[in-house]
């Protein structure tokens, strides 16, 4: 999802199976004064009639749960290397090699024409939803009601998103009510949140829908389209591991903007292998291993996947589950092309 996943909501499940007692859940009250400002501007600005957007509202439950999970997410409370196990498992990468051979035409159609790798669209929705088999349980309408009014640390931002979702439902003729996603509003495979779908979704079959649950060509497409927008470069690298001689920057001081280049971080002392010119555009990366921290060096398209999530943990993750999976199905052709054949069967007598 740009910027808020299930994949958070997956990786902090270890976390916050501890505690103790449900938060509390309870019908939005559409008689607060935000809540009927609210109504006022999305029937002043959109023309939404506001006894059919009350009864609407009226029907969200806000919950407490959403509020802890989404004021724990998990690149923020564990490291590199334990953020990494959670999601470059076999099962992860033998599910995404399987959803690639599925998909192959499809895969090879939208790689050629965006520019970004099958592996690269495949991993993003293997982070965030486990290929489509976990896309949220929390109705988007409660998620974004209980973030729009009563989590006021990102109040704006989420009752944004609610506009747009609200907007969404009208345009895509969608009952408000009925989509499942993340704890955050996230919606479908890739986990798009409802600014996303309407600026970035895209119709990748040509049958004149934009289905983010159920057509991996939609799905696909759309998370091609938004890497696109956000300065995925073809044929260029995403990331490179590093190794410095000399004194190393302070990780805490590293920021998620390309505000390196490639010449200034060899002068520093970082060695790495590229092809890209000496001017090119890139960003320290540290990755903190089990028992050292690892130095990696991230260029633009590495900066796209940090846009569709703030986080250098999840970009890395998406780069190394790519890697991994284009690494298993080569492997994988490599076998069935040295298999001997199969023995023909006696003919009949």
């Amino acid at each position: 999802m740009p910027r808020v996943g299930v994949a958070l909501a997956t990786a902090l499940s270890a976390l916050t199976c501890a505690q103790a007692a449900a938060p509390p859940t309870k019908k939005l009250d559409v008689s607060r004064a935000d809540v009927q400002q609210f109504i006022g501007t999305m029937a002043e600005t959109h023309r939404f009639d506001p006894k059919e957007l009350t009864a609407t509202l009226s029907g969200a439950t806000t919950q407490g749960r959403i509020i802890e999970a989404i004021s724990r997410p998990a690149e923020r409370t564990i490291p590199w290397w334990e953020y990494r196990d959670r999601f470059l498992t076999n099962a992860r990468i033998d599910a995404g090699v399987a959803l690639w051979a599925q998909q192959q035409a499809t895969l090879d159609r939208i790689a050629a024409d965006t520019g970004v790798p099958a592996e690269y669209l495949l991993a993003i929705t293997g982070v965030e939803t486990s290929f489509g088999r976990i896309m949220g349980s929390y109705r988007v309408l409660d998620a974004l009601t209980t973030l729009a009014f009563d989590y006021p640390r990102r109040s704006e931002f989420f009752t944004q998103e609610l506009e747009q979702y609200l907007l969404l439902a009208r345009d895509e003729n969608l009952s408000p009510d009925t989509p499942l996603g993340s704890y955050a509003g996230a919606m479908g495979a890739p986990q798009f949140m409802p600014s996303s779908v309407r600026r970035y979704a895209v119709d990748g079959d040509g049958d004149g829908r934009r289905d983010l649950w159920g057509n991996w060509a939609d799905v696909f497409a759309s998370i091609a389209n938004y890497l696109k927008a956000y300065g995925w470069r073809r044929d260029e690298p995403v990331l490179v591991d590093a190794q410095i001689s000399g004194p190393a920057d302070d990780p805490a001081n590293t920021r998620l903007e390309l505000n390196e280049t490639v010449s200034g971080l060899r002068a520093r002392g970082y060695r790495f292998d590229t092809a890209l010119a000496d001017s090119t555009q890139a960003m320290l990366v540290p990755a903190q291993q089990r028992d050292a921290l690892q130095w990696r060096v991230g260029f633009a398209n590495f900066y796209a996947i940090t846009r569709y999530n703030r986080s250098a943990l999840y970009a890395m993750a998406v780069n190394d589950l790519a890697q991994a999976l284009a690494q298993r199905r080569r492997a994988q052709s490599v076998g069935a092309a040295s298999a001997p054949a199969t023995a023909p069967a006696p003919a009949s007598e």
